[in-house]
């Protein structure tokens, strides 16, 4: 009975229409019981954001919990469309999709724990951390004062290493994280009377494990090519300049993919890193539209709030479905490189 109230505590109803960036386009927005329009079809979701505009915040943070809502309501949707048809019977999905929502909150400061590791990750904010302490480790705040003293870069390629830099240290924040929450997962398994038994749970919590495995093996990976990168800088043939991009690009060149797969992913590719410098335009362009604001407030002039505030609606909108849409495509193309990969390997 706990771990009944417990999945209903973190799998509650849904909504009753779409999101507004999935559904038709006569589809009326979602509604409330109450019959105001929410953001989310999942109760669950729009309780989280409803909280989230209650905090402290920045623009782009806000901006990009939303994308991570959204991409969190598609897949639990189609979940519910899988259990409806008999699949998932081991619940291994839903066990996915439960860690991936307190992942979410653990990220954006919601799950109730102090979170000692700060993740204010606005790259427009890199200027204010202090010398020597720009990425909260050790090993990479030693790597990156190396690599600014020298003299391999120029001041264009130190930004794209610090972006690359800024990525890493945000994926050991994650994994972090989701280590966190796949022990707080466990120790509930074991306080309670679980319906899952012997190789069903065992199936689920090896899951868990081999996800955090892969989540390390990468991270290493990642640091291994900053560490190349800072001691020997860039090569001149280097395919992406966006973090994300290389990061799929160096999985899909481990994924013993076929020459002319290699090759039509990396024109896939190219289009996703013009998608993902898009975003961080429309995020900087954000920033600015928030600090502009914030200061014709200060103003007083009530027209002139007033169109301003609707600049900034319309922007943070824009970012959002930006946002939602990068997000889904790196999905699309994380899957692809694993499924591909996973052929090769069966062959």
């Amino acid at each position: 009975m706990r771990l009944q109230c417990f999945v209903t505590a973190l799998c509650l109803g849904v909504g009753v229409m779409a999101g507004k960036y999935s559904r038709d386009v006569n589809e009326p927005a979602p509604s409330g019981s109450d019959g105001q329009t929410v953001e989310f079809r999942i109760a669950k979701l729009n309780q989280v954001w409803e909280k989230a505009k209650r905090m402290q915040l920045s623009p782009v943070r806000q901006a990009e919990l939303h994308s991570d809502l959204k991409i969190q309501e598609k897949d639990e949707l189609q979940w519910k469309k899988m259990k409806v048809e008999g699949l998932d019977e081991n619940g291994e999905k839903e066990a996915q999709l439960r860690r991936n929502f307190n992942v979410i909150l653990a990220k954006y400061g919601m799950d109730g724990k102090r979170d000692m590791r700060p993740m204010e990750s606005n790259s427009l904010k890199d200027h204010e951390a202090k010398d020597g302490e720009m990425f909260d480790d050790p090993k990479l705040d030693k790597l990156w004062n190396k690599a600014k003293i020298s003299g391999k870069f120029s001041d264009e390629e130190l930004q794209s290493l610090k972006r690359e830099f800024q990525h890493h240290k945000d994926k050991i924040h994650e994994y972090n994280i989701l280590m966190d929450t796949v022990s707080r997962t466990e120790e509930i398994h074991k306080n309670v009377i679980s319906p899952m038994d012997g190789d069903t749970k065992e199936h689920v919590l090896q899951q868990k494990h081999t996800e955090l495995k892969e989540k390390m093996r990468d991270l290493n990976h990642g640091f291994e090519r900053l560490r190349k990168i800072s001691h020997e800088g860039f090569s001149q043939d280097s395919e992406f300049r966006e973090p994300r991009v290389i990061e799929l690009w160096e999985a899909a060149k481990r994924a013993n993919l076929s020459k002319d797969e290699l090759e039509s992913l990396k024109e896939e590719l190219r289009h996703f890193e013009t998608k993902v410098e898009k975003h961080s335009h429309y995020q900087e362009q954000l920033q600015l539209s928030h600090q502009k604001l914030q200061h014709v407030e200060s103003l007083g002039d009530r027209e002139h709030i007033k169109r301003n505030q609707e600049k900034y609606n319309t922007l943070a909108e824009k970012t959002r479905e930006m946002g939602y849409k990068m997000k889904k495509h790196m999905q699309d193309l994380s899957n692809k490189i694993s499924r591909q990969g996973l052929q090769h390997n069966e062959l």
